[in-house]
């Protein structure tokens, strides 16, 4: 087929309004019809981590781990509130009720690389509320808040087996890294 066939072919596939108005023109004069619903975080109030949060901190967890894990939730609640220079930890709530929480922190230079990178350290839903968007309204006000502060990445470790986080990290658009994490027992 000749380059003249295949522009003419071309051309005959394009549809061409012959008068203004006609459904073929693109009006840019109207308003779009919205393509998305409201987001998650617009659905329910996320709000910034506190103090009198630790109780459900560690009430959540231990539902979805069966541990107790208090210590560690007393620690990072105290480098969240008072040894960051940037709250962005979060909370989310439905009717008033706290049902989630994100913690994160954000680095600006580890490992010999000097660029702000945001860590996701632990992220828990109330498993009364799984499925109905606590935790994505938590990423979501997470990453904005984040970009806010014009950090371009996060990154977050898992276990390997744990299949519900990383099915819905993926969801989430996290990726795997180009970094390799590696661990020495020490005996």
């Amino acid at each position: 087929m000749s380059d003249m066939t295949q522009n003419k072919a071309r051309h005959a596939r394009m549809i061409i309004p012959e008068r203004v108005g006609e459904a073929a023109e693109v009006n840019y004069g109207h308003a779009p019809e919205p393509d998305f619903g409201p987001l998650a975080r617009d659905r329910m109030p996320v709000r910034a981590m506190k103090e009198a949060d630790l109780r459900l901190l560690v009430d959540i967890d231990k539902a979805i781990t069966g541990y107790d894990r208090r210590g560690y939730f007393e620690r990072k609640l105290e480098e969240a509130l008072y040894e960051s220079d940037v709250r962005v930890s979060l909370v989310a709530e439905i009717d008033g009720n706290p049902v989630g929480f994100i913690m994160a922190r954000v680095d600006f230079g580890e490992f010999g690389r000097v660029e702000p990178v945001a860590v996701l350290d632990t992220i828990g839903v109330s498993l009364d509320y799984r499925g109905r968007g606590v935790g994505r309204a938590l990423l979501s006000q997470l990453l904005i808040n984040l970009m806010t502060l014009r950090v371009e990445r996060i990154r977050t470790e898992l276990e390997w087996h744990d299949h519900a986080l990383l099915t819905f990290l993926d969801h989430c658009g996290f990726q795997t890294s180009q970094r390799l994490c590696l661990e020495h027992a020490i005996r």
